[in-house]
């Protein structure tokens, strides 16, 4: 396979899986500082290369999401802790949030557990499509090159001249043109 296409697919898993992981951790009422952001981009990029050499189905898209959702969630919520404000609460705040945040309470579970599986779900059918796409075009442009690459360049494509087309009287013709006739009364 192609290298950008590869790197395209690459991107597209890796800005998915992000976009998945920002929006559950904004809407759990936190931040995404932009380094966590670009790191995170990075680690997915990084984790969805291998595998991005050819079609993927659900079996392996749904646990590389779900194992990076972990990763990102665990990121994310560490990129808190560091960049915690100086200050004599410093200490508490930085407790207060790893106690919440990387032990996640049933209700943010399911949620992350349906996003993940629909948004897998989502990625296994557009991979597919998209393989569907490529192998279809292939067929065409096979069909429409194979007949050029069969027949020798020497030998010209047409050797007959295309018939003279002849004006036929269409025996069948209702002319329905123009305004209706007036009907003698």
């Amino acid at each position: 396979m192609a290298l950008p296409f590869r790197l395209a697919r690459t991107a597209v898993f890796a800005a998915v899986c992000l976009g998945l992981g920002v929006a559950a951790h904004m809407l759990g009422g936190a931040s995404v500082p932009p380094a966590a952001g670009v790191w995170a981009f990075g680690l997915s990029f990084a984790a969805a290369y291998p595998l991005a050499g050819r079609e993927r189905s659900l079996t392996v898209i749904l646990p590389l999401l779900a194992g990076l959702q972990v990763l990102l969630h665990l990121m994310f919520s560490l990129s808190h802790a560091v960049l915690a404000p100086d200050g004599p609460a410093a200490p508490q705040l930085m407790a207060a949030h790893l106690h919440s945040g990387l032990v996640p309470n049933l209700g943010m579970l399911i949620t992350h557990g349906w996003a993940v599986a629909l948004t897998a779900l989502w990625l296994a059918r557009g991979e597919a499509a998209l393989w569907a796409l490529l192998r279809r075009l292939a067929v065409r442009l096979l069909v429409l090159w194979l007949p050029l690459l069969v027949t020798p360049f020497s030998t010209p494509l047409c050797t007959t001249e295309p018939p003279i087309l002849r004006s036929a009287v269409l025996r069948h013709v209702v002319s329905r043109r123009g305004p209706p006739r007036a009907v003698a009364a």
